[in-house]
């Protein structure tokens, strides 16, 4: 009995280690799970987040290199843009000028849609060379104005100047005063805009080439070289009328035009013999390039041949240092603007 109850015991003892090193076991294992599964979700957190966060941030980039750019109006105004060539890409060269055909300033306006109110237009694409006013000297010649602007925007236009066009009426019906006009709308186009370049054009004379181009050069410039009238030749050396075009400051050099030309003929060899007497020499484009027609007409009311004007060329020296801008009076009556030109009305007053 003694020796039963001995192994009982010795047996009790037994299982009881065996059930504890089993709880230790199982609770060492419990621990080392728990733990483990600690570190696998911090493993998780430190190694996938970091990859979808890499995979987010090449999305975004991604995005943000294929997304245009986003550009403000003031950005694209003030983008930076290369001067204009010598030589303008679209034009064509000689040109086909017919008057049979009657226009429209509805149809100008049509083929003209870039112009700025007032006849103004500069270029997008490019920064003009010069600031060129175009000043044309008027008294009754509608239909001339409107084959003027038909054929003379597109061609300005394709010459990329920043150009306005302004055509300056004489009011009344005292005899023409051409070249009194001309230094008026010197005065009145400088007050629009910084001009640095004036062409003065007769409004019946249309280029036959693009290529001859309205802008101004080292020294005055008579554009219209030949003429149809004159076939194709120019009349005499000295000859400077038509179309013509001065910087400004070439025109103070030699006090603007005279004033006291009335009627026709005459202030055309002023101005070439003002400029001969201030050391200045004309240029010219070559006889083809200088072409253009000028619209056959007679000749208009109160605008006959100037019977002093012999007299007068004959003492340019003596009488343009007080004849000219410097002693120019007029009144401006109207000033009106629309798509295609600023007309100026004026009162240029009395022989």
């Amino acid at each position: 009995m003694r020796d039963a109850a001995g192994n009982f015991s010795v047996l009790d003892r037994t299982c009881s280690l065996v059930v504890l090193l089993c709880f230790l076991h199982i609770s060492v294992t419990l621990i080392y799970y728990i733990r483990n599964s600690d570190s696998r979700q911090t493993f998780v957190q430190n190694h996938q987040t970091p990859q979808s966060h890499r995979k987010l941030t090449e999305q975004r980039v991604t995005t943000e290199e294929t997304r245009p750019p986003s550009v403000s109006n003031d950005t694209v105004t003030e983008r930076k843009l290369e001067t204009c060539p010598d030589n303008p890409p679209k034009l064509v060269g000689p040109l086909r000028v017919e008057f049979s055909d009657p226009v429209t300033l509805d149809l100008v306006r049509e083929q003209n849609p870039a112009l700025q109110p007032g006849g103004r237009f500069k270029p997008e694409e490019c920064i003009a060379q010069q600031k060129v006013a175009m000043i044309i000297p008027f008294r009754n010649r509608d239909e001339h104005l409107k084959f003027w602007l038909y054929y003379m925007h597109p061609i300005l236009q394709r010459q990329q100047l920043d150009y306005g066009v302004y055509v300056i009426v004489q009011d009344g019906d005292e005899l023409f005063n051409r070249a009194k006009l001309l230094n008026i709308g010197y005065v009145e186009t400088l007050k629009e805009y910084d001009y640095q370049c004036f062409v003065f054009s007769d409004v019946d004379l249309i280029p036959m080439d693009d290529r001859n181009i309205y802008k101004c050069f080292s020294q005055p410039r008579h554009l219209s070289v030949s003429m149809d009238k004159f076939g194709f030749r120019l009349p005499y050396t000295q000859f400077f009328g038509g179309v013509s075009s001065l910087s400004k400051e070439q025109y103070l050099k030699i006090n603007g035009f005279p004033n006291n030309y009335w009627g026709w003929g005459g202030e055309d060899d002023d101005i070439f013999n003002r400029i001969s007497f201030k050391g200045m020499s004309v240029s010219r484009p070559d006889g083809v390039i200088g072409r253009c027609r000028m619209i056959r007409h007679n000749r208009d009311d109160k605008n006959d041949p100037n019977p002093q004007r012999f007299d007068q060329i004959a003492h340019t020296r003596q009488t343009m240092g007080q004849d000219g801008i410097s002693s120019l009076s007029y009144k401006v009556l109207k000033v009106e603007k629309n798509q295609l030109f600023t007309k100026i009305t004026v009162d240029v007053g009395k022989p």
